[in-house]
């Protein structure tokens, strides 16, 4: 689909998630704006800082974003590459 990021697993993303959480977060990439995010039941998003949360939240309205038994981060928790608009 034209204009649309894509659902499946991205390249770089891990074949499963590692823990039954229904929020993972893959490793930090400092390559790009986004971070890969599996959503349980709706695959991997890459998604920027400002979609994290509302997209979270839409799918899994009460989950505490601060719980780790239920948001797992691979690595570097609440973090995010640095991106600044104009750049690619």
């Amino acid at each position: 689909m034209a204009g649309t990021r894509e659902s499946r697993r991205p390249a770089g993303a891990p074949r499963q998630t590692e823990r039954d959480v229904p929020v993972e977060v893959a490793p930090f990439d400092t390559d790009g704006r986004y971070r890969l995010v599996h959503l349980r039941g709706h695959g991997w998003e890459p998604l920027e800082r400002e979609e994290f949360e509302p997209r979270v939240q839409q799918l899994f309205p009460d989950l505490d974003l601060d719980d780790p038994d239920q948001v797992h981060w691979s690595d570097r928790p609440g973090e995010w590459p640095a991106w600044h608009p104009g750049e690619a």
